[in-house]
């Protein structure tokens, strides 16, 4: 028996799954998995898709002056999978990537420009909760493959670092 079922009041692993569900709705997620406190708890919607394509605003094209000027190499490295790239910032949690700290702000970051290590990038917000996402390395912004109020998966590359 449930506690629904019961007449009580919701647990609260109960009230999280339902906050999980309605974060899944709000965001347009199809799954969101967390854990805390050693308990992991995953949230899954079915969802019917025809064929799924990678959403990637700004294809992977390195930039700086030994970019080659034909068209063809930027094709052939713009089909190079991001996630793959050894530079590549991955998405540490599901939530909603910002590019900057509030709307008509600047970006914390664009292309070609240098950032330091530990410097904020971009922030996700999942759960009501904004958390920064550092840069893991000095380097040079070569691609940023999410745009703000984006949704983003667990390990989704986010920025490549060069």
């Amino acid at each position: 028996m449930t506690a629904k079922d019961e007449g009580e009041k919701p647990s609260g692993e109960q009230q999280l799954i339902r906050e999980l569900a309605q974060l899944l709705n709000d965001t347009g997620l199809s799954e969101i998995e967390i854990e805390k406190s050693g308990l992991k708890i995953r949230v899954a919607r079915s969802v019917t898709i025809a064929a799924a394509v990678p959403s990637a605003p700004v294809p992977f094209v390195p930039t700086g002056a030994s970019a080659p000027a034909t068209g063809a190499a930027p094709a052939a490295s713009g089909a190079a999978d991001p996630a793959k790239h050894p530079g590549a910032v991955k998405s540490p949690m599901v939530g909603t990537a910002y590019r900057s700290p509030e709307p008509n702000a600047p970006p914390f970051v664009e292309v070609g420009r240098r950032v330091q290590q530990g410097e904020t990038l971009l922030i996700i917000e999942a759960m009501k909760t904004m958390n920064q996402i550092p840069a893991p390395r000095a380097g040079t912004i070569t691609a940023i493959l999410v745009e703000s109020g984006q949704p983003v998966e667990f390990g989704e590359p986010l920025v490549i670092i060069e």
